[in-house]
């Protein structure tokens, strides 16, 4: 369980990956940002604006500023031009994950307890494939989610395991809006007093 629960554990595997050109593109992409302290949360070309590859990261305490987007940005764009992965003209974006954030780690099933998710499995869990509820519980193999909406005679309570999961994202709820406000005021506060140790040394 120790290692679910470490905020800091960058090299933790993704859950759900991307295929095709996106997993090309993610290959490329997240031995770069890892090098300079950022994780990967997912890759995405879309047909917007022409063509936009959307890159969503952040730093191994969750955090995602503006200036740490340009900082991503400015560390995969060369890369990006000597691997040349796309033959047509596409626009960088470098986003946080959001609020209502694709959850892609086991640790993110840990840190986001208590709130409201919908997911998708690859196989079907009590004769369904999709779900919406409050994570419950999370361990090594899955997660454990208490829905809100029940037909008769189906569990309220469902585990999940990590290997059926296709998709996962957080609903956006006050209590989550609440919560995410909180942890990110509690990591730039703790990445400033680690400045200022820094700075001491």
């Amino acid at each position: 369980m120790s290692d679910l629960t470490n905020a800091d554990n960058q090299h933790e595997p993704r859950l759900i990956t991307e295929t095709g050109l996106d997993q090309r593109l993610a290959d490329i992409i997240e031995p770069v940002i890892v090098d300079i302290g950022f994780r990967l949360i997912r890759v995405r070309m879309l047909n917007q604006n022409g063509m936009t590859m959307q890159v969503m990261a952040e730093k191994n305490d969750g955090t995602m500023t503006v200036e740490d987007c340009e900082q991503v940005s400015m560390a995969i764009s060369p890369v990006l031009d000597v691997e040349d992965p796309i033959d047509k003209e596409y626009h960088l974006e470098v986003s946080s994950p959001g609020i209502d954030r694709p959850l892609v780690r086991k640790s993110d099933f840990v840190r986001w307890q208590g709130h409201l998710v919908k997911c998708e499995t690859s196989i079907m869990i009590g004769n369904r494939k999709r779900f919406r509820g409050k994570i419950v519980e999370a361990d090594a193999d899955g997660f454990t989610i208490e829905r809100d909406q029940v037909a008769y005679g189906e569990e309220q309570k469902v585990v999940i395991p990590f290997t059926a999961l296709s998709d996962a994202k957080l609903i956006l709820t006050d209590d989550l809006i609440r919560d995410a406000l909180r942890a990110d005021k509690l990591a730039k506060a703790q990445a400033a007093n680690q400045n200022e140790a820094d700075d001491k040394e």
